[in-house]
């Protein structure tokens, strides 16, 4: 157990390589140490709190730091590109922080997003350091396989803090979702975007949190949308926005529209990954506790090497945490399926110790951004409270991609 003043002194060392903080705890908890779908954590408590307090300790750049960097990346004569330029943040971030600013050129409102500086330049020994301190620290349970978690975490990062591949990935989604009238994505100025810096449209709605002061229509009508969009990701698009922060969708009462926001970890995933991870959970949303195992062990959940008694107690976890997530889709599940009495999330929460003692193997890599999304879009339908018919939406999202005779 760390003392009070260990873990002030460790959130102090965290809160210096905070965007490596935030993203490895972030990681950690999609492993399966945060209940799939209730955002109720299952890391230690004191670790928890050391992550909360690094994750509220946002720190902005001083303004002569910021010109350095606009000035580096834009020119020493940036500031004419805009009309209006705020100095002052209107949010921060792991890795950077937002200005608002006015395009000279046609009066477009903007969000600049600009990068701290040296944060690329130490993502190797951030890491480093972290994997040593939270590991001097004990609070680690058994099966997290912390290395396999680092060397994921290092790979978001370093998508993350290339601004260029941001802005394609905005243009991507702006493309797909462009006869969708439910979404918006911001057009970017591509023109004045770089590595460190992301010039975008500036969107005007409000964070999803406060959807849920609006009518049960429209909140329904919002959880729906965003279980759709997440499912589309998956099986449609075969590209996913795999952070499903509250912060990073809006809705924008006036246009009715959800805004979406920052597709710095957007990854693609191959149709064999896919058709693959599908079929796990085709097979649970049909009942079929065999289909979900086979195709689980065809995606290497488990090894082979297990012993037959550990084997037998992983299967049957594994199945029964399966089986658990597919119950809002199957055939008798209530035609309105209520978000704000499910309780998915404590019967997986029951599952997960019994897999983390008992594997011998990380889960596979494509999984780390895609359980993170899925839970997040069934954690966002539960906060909205919203009541929908999960089986049409994944009649018409899902199964349009399989054959009726996929198993």
């Amino acid at each position: 157990m760390l003392s009070e003043k260990n873990i002030d002194r460790l959130v102090e060392k965290l809160s210096r390589m905070r965007g490596a903080a935030l993203k490895m705890g972030q990681m950690l908890s999609i492993q399966g140490i945060q209940a799939a779908n209730s955002g109720q954590s299952m890391l230690p408590p004191q670790l928890e709190q050391v992550l909360l307090r690094v994750h509220d300790s946002a720190n902005y750049m001083p303004e002569w730091q910021m010109e350095q960097v606009m000035k580096e990346q834009l020119g020493s004569e940036w500031k004419s590109h805009f009309s209006s330029f705020d100095p002052v943040p209107i949010a921060a971030a792991s890795i950077g922080q937002v200005h608002a600013a006015t395009l000279a050129s046609n009066g477009m409102a903007l969000a600049i997003k600009i990068q701290y500086p040296g944060i690329v330049e130490s993502i190797d020994s951030d890491l480093n350091n972290l994997k040593t301190l939270v590991t001097f620290s004990n609070l680690l349970p058994k099966g997290l396989y912390l290395d396999n978690t680092i060397r994921v975490t290092k790979q978001e990062l370093a998508w993350e803090c290339d601004y260029l591949r941001e802005a394609g990935n905005a243009t991507r989604f702006k493309e797909l979702l462009s006869g969708d009238e439910r979404f918006k994505v911001p057009a970017v100025v591509k023109e004045l975007s770089t590595r460190m810096v992301l010039v975008s449209e500036r969107l005007t709605g409000q964070v999803l949190s406060k959807a849920p002061t609006e009518s049960q229509e429209m909140k329904n009508k919002l959880g729906e949308s965003l279980l759709r969009l997440c499912l589309r990701e998956v099986f449609s698009f075969r590209f996913m926005q795999t952070d499903p922060n509250w912060s990073n969708f809006f809705y924008n009462k006036k246009t009715g529209q959800i805004e979406l926001l920052d597709f710095g970890a957007c990854r693609e995933y191959s149709s064999d990954f896919l058709n693959k991870y599908g079929k796990i959970l085709v097979s649970a949303a049909r009942g079929d506790r065999d289909g979900v195992w086979e195709h689980s062990k065809a995606l290497n959940f488990v090894t082979g090497y297990e012993t037959p008694v550990v084997w037998q107690i992983m299967k049957e976890a594994h199945i029964d945490s399966v089986m658990v997530l597919g119950e809002p889709f199957r055939q008798d599940a209530p035609d309105l399926y209520d978000f704000s009495t499910q309780t998915v999330t404590a019967r997986v929460r029951d599952t997960i110790p019994v897999m983390l003692q008992h594997r011998l193997t990380p889960p596979p890599d494509e999984t780390y951004g895609l359980h993170k999304k899925l839970s997040g879009a069934f954690l966002l339908c539960t906060k909205l409270q919203s009541k929908f018919d999960t089986k049409r939406v994944w009649r018409e999202e899902v199964m349009s991609h399989f054959n009726p005779a996929t198993h």
